[in-house]
């Protein structure tokens, strides 16, 4: 007869909606010296874990795909998401984790062919604002800058992000005193400037004033070191897109853009000098140059064919050699123009 009264084995819906319960309390209750509150909380911290297993699977088993969309359909069928980021800086550490990799993989399950995900962040891109400042919370960064970059995967949440005023934050961010704050938004800076091509191109041609002399400014003329690096390497990926060949051609047609290049180029980095170069050669394969352009080539020709015959990688690369041979010898030929 025992068996009658044993415990039904929770679904995954279930332990959803025992979650949400748990943060609910969370949220309502702030009041640490509730006699529960210890017991609730090591409830809550179960849960996410078994969360995390459902989705992710175990060292013993595979996750099912039925179990996950269980879990997915019911997180999104109310607001576990938006209580589960208010409440993340409640949790401890270990917590926060799982929660945070919950949340991510979350973004990718799809129920019955769908990106639900998708469809509740569209209805909910508030979310983004609190995610988006938690680079302004040093603990809490790290864990809202992971949810956030597995979102910027809906376009959606990425053409929300690009337009709204928080991205001139992130010129900032990018340059935290903290090194892995300031890592992470660079990261979520990157994604969110090249995964969804036609967007960014979009977002590039409308913002291509402000978003480029700030770029300029605050990122390729840092004083910090790896903060040119990452900068340089990833205008390469943006201008070298074809997506973006507007934005290219009119990037490569400024004096300014092209004197910082040349300033990259002189660096005693290897690194920075080879991301420069790959800049570098698109101002000179452009067969529009403006006057001013083909001027500075002109008067600083001696300088630049010295100073890339002696750019050498540290193992050999054919296309890299014959890239700078080709704008050598552009270069050697450019005759002075005419201004209009």
């Amino acid at each position: 007869m025992k068996s009658l009264f044993k415990n039904k084995p929770r679904t995954p819906a279930d332990v959803v909606r025992h979650t949400r319960e748990l943060l609910r309390s969370l949220e309502r209750a702030p009041d640490t010296r509730d006699p529960k509150r210890d017991d609730k909380m090591s409830e809550l911290f179960r849960n996410l874990r078994e969360l995390k297993s459902i989705l992710y699977g175990d060292s013993e088993s595979e996750p099912v795909a039925e179990a996950c969309a269980q879990l997915t359909q019911e997180f999104f069928n109310e607001d576990t998401l938006r209580i589960l980021i208010k409440c993340l800086p409640k949790l401890n550490l270990e917590a926060r984790k799982d929660a945070t990799q919950v949340v991510a993989n979350l973004q990718r399950q799809q129920v019955q062919s769908k990106l639900i995900a998708s469809d509740y962040l569209e209805k909910n891109i508030d979310l983004m604002d609190i995610l988006i400042s938690g680079y302004e919370n040093s603990e809490m960064a790290l864990h809202y800058g992971a949810m956030l970059r597995e979102c910027i995967r809906h376009q959606v949440v990425a053409r929300y992000v690009l337009d709204s005023p928080h991205m001139k934050k992130f010129f900032d961010y990018i340059q935290l005193p903290n090194f892995d704050v300031a890592a992470d938004a660079a990261a979520t800076f990157k994604e969110l400037l090249t995964r969804h091509k036609s967007t960014v191109a979009e977002f590039l041609n409308k913002n291509y004033d402000w978003f480029f002399a700030e770029y300029n400014s605050k990122l390729l003329e840092s004083s910090n070191y790896i903060t040119r690096r990452q900068a340089v390497k990833l205008l390469g990926d943006m201008l070298l897109d074809r997506s973006n060949s507007a934005v290219m051609t009119r990037y490569v047609s400024s004096r300014d853009n092209l004197r910082i290049l040349m300033n990259l180029l002189r660096e005693s980095s290897k690194s920075i000098q080879t991301e420069a170069f790959h800049v570098f050669k698109l101002f000179v394969a452009n067969q529009k140059k403006p006057a001013d352009i083909v001027g500075i080539l002109v008067t600083n020709r001696s300088k630049l064919l010295r100073l890339l015959g002696d750019l050498k990688l540290d193992k050999e690369d054919e296309q890299f050699e014959a890239d700078k041979a080709q704008v050598m010898k552009e270069i050697a030929a450019l005759e002075p123009k005419d201004r209009p």
